[in-house]
């Protein structure tokens, strides 16, 4: 039975909570008029006024915003009768010491931090089960989405060569900062304000920081390869996916069968591609025997020059627009939308620009730092820094615009929960 059938039967009703109250749960806010049987109980921010501006920017009346409890610390949330906290902060370190408090606290979690999800996530779903609670990805982020037609192909027995999503690339975007992400992702900063989206987020998403991110989920949530060295971004239209995202054994793009990567919805002179995927995301599956070769044939559906490799795509992400996904499949189904099941991917860091001595660095979609994907075998071989623990991180020696950094080129002021769960991930790489 699907999740709104079995809605209808439940007589309960579901408490969350937000941790963080920005653009993604904006979006979750402006569908809850429309929602059966969730309540917000609590919202925990830093900014309550803003909290709950955005509240009622969103669509909620006076009424239902005054029966939010608004906190400024989650400590105070823990003992109130919630059933899903969801941790939107977007801070990596922040963001995990959140998630361990919520777990040991026998709670459910949803994490729309994908940032904290790929350094610690591996730590922190086995966490979860150990406390018998669901660690969950976001629906509507672009890395549940892609598990969610990874785990229909394998279901039907098909054999899964690619997965990935599409965005707006370009190598020179790698070096884009908060005072150049406009004009690069496509809009002006009077949009972009008026929006309430936050320059440092969205620079992350034209950097190539946040694919890189969503990625190294997927990877660790459904087993697939990383590249050799990094995303590549080729420029490919929907209709060409299956041609060009399989092996390069089979005259494709890829270095290994069953690997992601991130495609480009501009070309090298940065204009728009046909058909392109820019919202969207994909997956490359095999027929495993002639007689399927031969039905992908039969009933139209794209495939590559052998017919053997066919792609699906959806166009687009509807971000927290279609986040009550996750809700309800945890409520209803006790069942994750996606989660962390392996280790196998980092996202290390690599210097924008020349840095000196004492600079500090500042994080996902900032100044100073950019994120590329790696296998998490190369990353703790070579004592890479991951991207998440950039923020705040002091350099200790000069480093080279285009440099890899290393743990032993920062100081960095660890938490116990993220040095607990870097160790526990690190032991597990054979």
């Amino acid at each position: 039975m699907y999740l709104h059938s079995k809605l209808a039967n439940f007589d309960g009703k579901i408490n969350i909570a937000f941790i963080g109250c920005g653009k993604f749960i904006s979006m979750f806010l402006a569908q809850y008029n429309q929602l059966k049987k969730i309540n917000i109980d609590t919202i925990i921010d830093l900014d309550l006024d803003k909290a709950k501006s955005n509240c009622l920017k969103s669509g909620l009346n006076k009424e239902i915003v005054e029966k939010i409890n608004f906190l400024s610390s989650l400590d105070d949330a823990l003992d109130r009768n919630i059933d899903i906290f969801i941790e939107a902060t977007g801070n990596p370190l922040i963001g995990t010491q959140h998630a361990c408090r919520v777990i040991k606290n026998k709670k459910n979690i949803i994490m729309v931090n994908v940032e904290a999800d790929v350094l610690c996530g591996k730590y922190l779903s086995d966490l979860a089960i150990q406390n018998n609670v669901i660690y969950s990805m976001a629906y509507g982020d672009q890395p549940s989405l892609i598990l969610e037609q990874i785990e229909w192909a394998r279901l039907n027995g098909f054999h899964v060569t690619c997965a990935g999503k599409g965005t707006k690339y370009h190598p020179t975007f790698e070096y884009s900062t908060p005072d150049t992400v406009w004009e690069n992702y496509g809009m002006t900063s009077e949009e972009a304000k008026s929006a309430g989206m936050n320059p440092k987020m969205f620079n992350s998403f034209t950097c190539g920081d946040k694919s890189s991110m969503e990625m190294a989920a997927v990877a660790n949530a459904s087993n697939l390869k990383c590249p050799n060295n990094g995303l590549t971004y080729p420029s490919i239209g929907v209709y060409d996916i299956a041609n060009n995202l399989i092996p390069k054994s089979e005259g494709g793009l890829n270095d290994y069968d069953a690997q992601v990567q991130v495609i480009s919805s501009i070309d090298s002179d940065k204009k728009n591609i046909p058909n392109d995927l820019r919202w969207g995301v994909y997956i490359v599956l095999k027929a495993q025997n002639e007689y399927v070769t031969k039905c992908f044939k039969e009933y139209g559906m794209i495939t590559d020059k052998s017919g053997r490799y066919s792609a699906l795509w959806r166009p687009y992400h509807y971000i927290g627009l279609e986040l009550a996904q996750s809700i309800y499949s945890i409520v209803l189904d006790k069942k994750a939308t996606g989660q962390t099941k392996y280790y196998n991917a980092d996202v290390i860091s690599v210097a924008k620009k020349d840095l000196k001595v004492g600079d500090v660095l500042d994080g996902e979609g900032g100044f100073t730092v950019r994120g590329r994907l790696f296998s998490s075998q190369e990353s703790v071989k070579n004592n890479y820094l991951p991207l998440g623990l950039t923020d705040g991180a002091i350099l200790k020696k000069e480093i080279m615009k285009d440099q890899y950094i290393k743990f032993d080129d920062v100081e960095i002021n660890w938490k116990e929960e993220i040095l607990t769960a870097r160790k526990y991930q690190k032991e597990l790489i054979k």
